[in-house]
């Protein structure tokens, strides 16, 4: 390279490099450490700057205890780990993975005990999914409960699942022609049991030992948990230590006393199992600040348990007109799925609603509708449509 031109390089390589470390004239870059940082973790931490936390449910009894995800902090559809919701019965069990086994038995040709790492030599299967408590939203039968996004809808959360298909675990053992229910038992305190029907069990369902990468935390069930998808998520027992397939299901604790839908004629519907299309406007929502005048993205959180959400309309009156919002991929079945719509605050009060319409035609019903067809004696299984009232001066709350 000639002289002239080696110094003509060098003075546009130095340019270039100056304007991207943002140091060139008129710009404007962040602040550089002066002196070295932290040294590397052996497991990594979030930004201390950071503070979205779970919110905690004070507990009736010392053991039962839920926590409430952050909804409108969170970024996807993927819910953090360390925030995804939680409900215990019993306490957090602390289970050794070494001295973990699961037995399979009942009507099976082959009753089996499977350590975690016989599971784990099943062919691996990995799954986003959502799961949300039946008693999300509870509050709400009985008009405004809850004061942010994280009290009314935090019982629900998406994670990337790792485990193995249920079904393949059963071809070992040999189902007889006559089970037709499978009863899971956890190994926490409480013992939790709940009844699947087979064939849900053998369809979809999931022995899951792994989260958003990495082994399921002790809340989430370390070392296995079922994951039933679409399904209320008592039913995925955490902690998994039995299965025992049968012709009837058990109708333990949680299938009578708890997790069934008091009617208003004073029947109460068991195994109503499958959650049904929802939605929430996570921005603008309560507890996030007053609404300046002018540009916002209306935003906002869409599942259903039966299958992939079709769409998500959006009003801006109270539910006297609606609007197409936009679905942000992936659209994913049984998954949180996040949606927009481009608004403009005038400064006049107003009440900002979402409505989901999921692929079996599933719609998202009015507070009226669902309490015309349920009343308002039921604890579980709430769904309608959340409305957030605007005030002038920007405030948020909850109708």
């Amino acid at each position: 390279m000639h002289s002239r031109q080696r110094r003509r390089f060098l003075s546009v390589g130095s340019g270039l490099a100056a304007g991207l470390l943002g140091i060139s004239t008129g710009a404007k870059a962040a602040p550089l450490a002066r002196s070295p940082g932290l040294p590397v973790s052996a497991y990594g931490q979030r930004a201390r700057y950071e503070t979205s936390q779970r919110w905690l449910t004070p507990a009736r009894y010392l053991a039962s205890t839920a926590s409430w995800s952050p909804l409108a902090d969170q970024l996807g559809i993927i819910t953090p780990s360390a925030l995804h919701y939680e409900r215990h019965h019993g306490g957090v069990p602390d289970i050794e993975p070494g001295a973990f086994s699961l037995l399979v038995h009942g009507l099976v040709q082959r009753p089996l005990e499977f350590t975690l790492e016989d599971l784990k030599r099943f062919p691996v299967t990995e799954r986003i999914c959502m799961l949300e408590c039946s008693g999300n939203s509870y509050r709400e039968w009985q008009g405004p409960g809850g004061v942010d996004v994280q009290q009314t809808h935090g019982l629900t959360s998406c994670s990337a699942w790792s485990g193995v298909r249920l079904a393949d675990v059963l071809a070992e053992c040999g189902v007889m022609a006559e089970a037709q229910w499978l009863v899971a038992e956890g190994g926490d305190a409480a013992r939790l049991t709940r009844s699947v029907p087979l064939a849900k069990a053998l369809d979809d369902t999931l022995l899951v030992y792994g989260q958003n990468g990495e082994a399921l935390r002790p809340e989430q069930g370390y070392p296995l948990r079922l994951l039933v998808p679409g399904y209320e998520g008592s039913i995925s027992v955490k902690w998994l230590s039995r299965l025992k397939l049968s012709d009837e299901a058990i109708y333990s604790r949680e299938e009578t006393s708890k997790y069934t839908d008091l009617m208003p004629d004073g029947r109460a519907q068991a195994f109503t199992l499958a959650m049904d299309a929802k939605s929430v406007i996570t921005s603008p929502s309560p507890g996030r600040g007053p609404l300046l005048p002018g540009f916002q993205e209306i935003r906002g959180l869409a599942w259903s348990g039966r299958g992939r959400v079709t769409r998500v309309e959006v009003s801006t009156d109270g539910g006297q007109h609606w609007q197409d919002a936009q679905l942000h991929g992936p659209v994913l079945p049984v998954c949180h799925t996040r949606f927009s719509l481009p608004w403009r605050f005038d400064g006049q009060p107003c009440v900002l609603a979402s409505r989901c319409t999921d692929e079996t035609g599933d719609v998202q019903p009015s507070r009226a509708a669902l309490v015309a067809a349920r009343g308002v004696n039921s604890f579980y299984h709430y769904n309608a449509i959340q409305h957030w009232r605007v005030d002038a001066d920007g405030s948020v709350h909850n109708v």
